[in-house]
């Protein structure tokens, strides 16, 4: 695995670190799927962890799969083993809703927050989300809600709450929570020679009332690729 400590530092100056007191929420995603938008997402929020008074949350939006949690526990001499599970929601708000509600044994409806659950990566400031996708009953799904409640008590919780996004070509979740996001950062891939998707997705982003960071990663360098410059601010 390359080493991106270089390249996240210089990410960490160009977004403005947070103040003592305040936090952060920074989404991340690729316009396409495959262009590493997930391991500068984790490898973010390895690097944020040093540098934050109190904790530093990774929350995977890919409630299908849950990459985040299955590379961590990959690849645990890196980021460290994951300890026990707890829940993932501070005052018990989620930023998903599961439809039809799930109900117990009484017949009572039963709350979203117990498929959201976190593990503390290596220790206790670094988390990283998983849903349970397990739990899901026949005729479920699980849908991206466009509200700020989540995010505002997870502002409370960690000094960093970096968000993984599902690619734009797969998922409309990056636009659905652009507005409660500090900024989204767009990832390309290196080889990518084509500004329309990318440029697509910053419009859209920016039209819901996002804030794109005017920062674009293609794998392992900040240097924005010249065929970018052009849509970036």
């Amino acid at each position: 695995m390359v080493d991106l400590t270089s390249e996240m530092s210089q990410l960490w100056a160009s977004l403005r670190p947070p103040a003592k007191g305040q936090s952060r929420v920074i989404q991340f995603v690729a316009a396409r799927t495959g262009e590493g938008a997930s391991t500068v997402a984790r490898e973010f929020a390895r690097y944020a962890v040093g540098h934050v008074r109190r904790s530093v949350w990774l929350v995977d939006l890919d409630l299908i799969d849950s990459p985040q949690n299955d590379a961590i526990a990959a690849q645990s001499g890196r980021y460290g083993p994951l300890g026990r599970q707890t829940t993932a929601t501070p005052d018990g708000s989620t930023f998903f809703t599961v439809r039809p509600q799930a109900r117990g044994a009484d017949g009572r409806p039963m709350s979203d927050a117990r498929f959201l659950i976190a593990y503390p990566v290596g220790g206790p400031r670094l988390w990283v989300t998983r849903f349970r996708r397990e739990l899901l009953q026949a005729r479920q799904k699980a849908h991206i809600l466009a509200t700020g409640d989540y995010w505002k008590a997870m502002r409370k919780h960690a000094d960093l709450v970096v968000v993984d996004c599902p690619a734009a070509d797969r998922s409309t979740a990056a636009v659905t929570v652009a507005p409660f996001m500090d900024f989204t950062v767009l990832v390309v891939a290196a080889d990518q020679g084509d500004a329309a998707a990318p440029a697509a997705l910053k419009n859209a982003i920016t039209a819901a009332g996002g804030r794109c960071a005017g920062l674009v990663l293609n794998r392992a360098t900040v240097k924005t690729p010249a065929f970018l410059r052009a849509i970036l601010p």
